[in-house]
């Protein structure tokens, strides 16, 4: 409970200065004009809105595209606000202020039960906890893309920024026309009044600049029209015409390449190393050496005049790779050191309620026991970055979600203050969390400085990438539940071990901390501890593990595998129970409408008792909640070859107030196929230190053959928005699994399930 009594030690006010300090009124976030890049012409009203001479607006853009949507529809809250059409806003790379830090990412990193704040009267333990880490994370603004929080974050501080904006530019017609504000009004960027005057925003910015913006209202629901409508994403055109950016397609005057060659076994370091053959090569001009950076292995880097030659020389030099010291980590013995772990280890609990001592002697039992894997990210773009190294300065442009953490690692590689790196975010060709780690992005420094002044483009091999992750911790749960005569739910108890990702994850890119933040991680359990069904008496815990194996935060994170554990044990007691699957979660959903609205729609929809499927399909249902919204799936599966088929998916969605339905159901889409690779195919398997799996022969994809049809309905909701990159991907595995045991009559307990032979 070490975390709880923290939280509580800083809500009760321990220390004059912290109760002085959180005294203080929460930060605006709007900013300051002077925070926004200058450009010819333009004029920045606040720290996220700029104002073209032609009308158009810029908006500042401090989240990462990776395909999730985010450059579409931050820009629709801010075309909303500022009334012009979404064609008219353009963005540009924020700067590195505070006030573009992820509040929201921080805040939803507490590890409350979602019932909590819900039950509590006033300013209790759960606001008050949400208040002092919001006020923490203004303060240090650390700006991520990750926890499906863009929108959420932004959705106040943009609508807020543009709002003011927008009361300003309203302002300075008024004082220039003399006229009240309140007979003014604003359309697709046009201040115009009944009289027929009229002025566009390009020609008021310059005066809104030094006009105060009086009150600021923001619009009401029924006033929207550009929030909650599909728009065609702002990123496609130039996706489709090849003039979009990756990080990989960065083209730079006098550009050189690098290819590495990092050590296969966790923990190694290169020996005796031999580069002559290497060296002899065409266009190869030399080995540069690369220590571990930011949790990476240790290696070695070729520069070369193209990649090719690079990677080819790369693999030519000749060297003897040095074993670590401490005892190589084996997927096997890990597999077994975690059962142990859950049946002998102490865990933290982080949530109890009733008294697990009351269960009944004569009490039903179901127990089982469920694994899931280490998996890798496997993102389409493989890690990279390019940089330059003049002079004491550092320029890098790179493909990531932490842009902050880049530049520190930039800055302490290169020993220069983080004020002397510039760095350039490109769109990222997938991230998933991969491209929330910095090593990429320190060797590609490291590379750079040994030739100054010149650029220098760090690509990993497929191979590379793939055996030198951060991966998805392999994690097994005992899980147990306890029924009365008449079947209804009396105790769930759960208990799980798996390795930490957060300290592991700071420890590599926050070294100033390392060694400070070993509390009890929320995303071991997540998924587990704040599920919403009606046991009275529960109690899950965790026992956190170090494997040896570096594992990071991968796409849903622990709500990834602890859906499957949960909702296939679901299944299991419906079994038991002879209940139905949709009726046993109605009835362990009775007080959670919300919950119960998202599975009703979806069992709706797919016809759930109501249409039968065509004979050898079976239909399997899993629900859950993660990053704040709910999504129920239903999956219709068949058996072919021996091999399980996804026909059909029904998704169905809370995700709060929808910006844009369209993004919805893409990603959706996107997050059915990537849960469903990784129930089918995907596994890392480590023996003697050492990634089996190489390329996409050995860790395949879905193949668009493959690929189920994914219908999504959205739920309407007033709350404010919640996460959608990443709630579609935990109830994949467990609705197919319990599909299959429809089909088939086994369980399946581990994944993946691909092969069922």
């Amino acid at each position: 409970m070490k975390r709880r009594a923290l939280l509580l030690g800083l809500t009760a006010g321990a220390g004059a200065l912290l109760v002085g300090w959180a005294a203080l009124p929460q930060r605006s976030r709007v900013g300051f004009a002077s925070l926004m890049q200058p450009g010819e012409g333009d004029v920045a009203l606040n720290g996220w809105i700029k104002i073209l001479p032609d009308g158009s607006v810029v908006l500042a853009m401090p989240r990462s595209e990776m395909g999730q949507g985010v450059h579409t529809a931050l820009p629709q809250l801010a075309a909303e606000e500022l009334d012009v059409p979404l064609s008219a806003v353009r963005i540009e790379q924020a700067g590195w202020d505070s006030v573009y830090g992820n509040v929201a990412m921080l805040v939803a990193s507490l590890p409350f039960h979602p019932s909590e704040a819900e039950q509590e009267d006033g300013f209790g333990r759960v606001k008050a906890g949400h208040w002092i880490v919001g006020k923490l994370a203004r303060e240090i603004g650390i700006n991520a893309t990750g926890g499906s929080s863009s929108v959420a974050d932004a959705w106040e501080v943009v609508r807020v920024a543009a709002a003011t904006a927008r009361a300003s530019l309203l302002g300075a017609a008024s004082l220039q026309w003399k006229l009240p504000v309140e007979d003014l009004r604003v359309e697709n960027g046009v201040v115009s009044h009944p009289s027929g005057r009229s002025l566009t925003y390009g020609e008021l910015a310059r005066t809104a600049a030094a006009t105060p913006p009086g009150r600021v209202k923001l619009k009401e629901r029924a006033e929207w029209r550009v929030i909650g409508r599909p728009a065609p994403r702002l990123d496609v055109p130039a996706k489709v015409d090849g003039t979009a950016r990756f990080g990989i397609d960065v083209r730079l005057p006098g550009m050189r390449y690098a290819a590495v060659r990092l050590s296969p076994r966790f923990g190694g370091a290169p020996g005796r190393v031999d580069a002559r053959a290497a060296l002899a090569l065409p266009g190869v001009e030399r080995i540069v050496m690369l220590p571990a950076y930011a949790g990476s292995a240790a290696g070695f880097a070729v520069i070369a005049r193209n990649y090719w030659q690079a990677r080819q020389a790369v693999e030519a030099v000749q060297v003897e790779w040095r074993r670590p010291g401490r005892v190589a980590a084996d997927s096997k013995d890990i597999a077994g050191a975690l059962e142990a772990a859950v049946r002998d280890g102490e865990g933290h609990t982080f949530y109890a309620r009733g008294n697990l001592a009351e269960w009944p002697a004569g009490g039903r039992t179901v127990e089982a026991w469920y694994s899931a894997p280490y998996l890798a990210h496997a993102t389409l773009e493989p890690m990279n970055a390019t940089a330059r190294f003049e002079e004491g300065r550092v320029e890098v442009w790179a493909p990531t979600q932490v842009p902050q953490m880049c530049r520190a690692a930039a800055a302490r590689v290169a020993g220069v203050p983080v004020e002397k790196v510039d760095l350039h975010v490109t769109l990222l060709g997938g991230g998933f969390g991969r491209r929330l780690e910095v090593d990429y992005v320190a060797q590609a420094v490291r590379v750079a400085m040994d030739v100054p002044g010149v650029p220098v483009q760090l690509i990993w091999s497929r191979e590379e990438d793939m055996q030198h992750d951060f991966y998805r911790p392999a994690q097994v749960a005992r899980l147990r539940a306890v029924f009365d005569a008449k079947g209804d739910p009396l105790g769930l108890q759960i208990k799980s071990a798996g390795d930490a990702i957060a300290p592991r994850w700071m420890e590599r890119g926050m070294p100033a901390v390392a060694g400070r933040v070993d509390l009890p991680d929320k995303t071991a359990s997540e998924g587990l501890f704040d599920q919403p069904y009606a046991f009275a008496h529960q109690r899950i815990e965790h026992v956190p593990t170090r494997s040896g194996v570096p594992v990071g935060f991968w796409r849903s994170v622990g709500h990834s595998h602890n859906a499957f554990f949960l909702e296939s044990f679901l299944d299991e007691i419906a079994a038991e129970l002879r209940l139905d699957a949709v009726d046993l979660r109605r009835r362990l959903l009775r007080t959670s409408r919300r919950h119960l609205a998202v599975l009703d729609l979806a069992a709706g929809r797919a016809g759930w008792g109501l249409r039968p499927l065509a004979a050898g399909r079976a239909r399997g249902v899993a629900l859950h909640e993660s990053f704040g919204s709910v999504v129920a799936q239903i999956a219709e599966v068949s058996v072919e070859g021996g091999k399980a088929r996804v026909h059909r998916v029904v998704c169905a969605i809370d995700c709060g107030t929808v910006v844009n339905p369209q993004i919805v159901a893409q990603q959706m889409e996107g997050a059915v196929v990537y849960g469903l690779t990784a129930a089918l195919h995907g596994r890392i398997d480590i023996t003697d230190g050492v990634v089996q799996q190489r390329n996409f022969p050995d860790y395949p994809m879905l193949r668009l053959a493959q690929a189920p049809q994914v219908e999504t309905w959205i739920v309407p909701s007033d709350r404010s928005p919640s996460g959608v990159g990443e709630p579609g991907v935990p109830p994949v595995a467990p609705a197919v699994a319990n599909a299959l045991f429809a089909l088939t009559g086994k369980r399946y307990r581990s994944l993946p399930f691909g092969d069922l032979a």
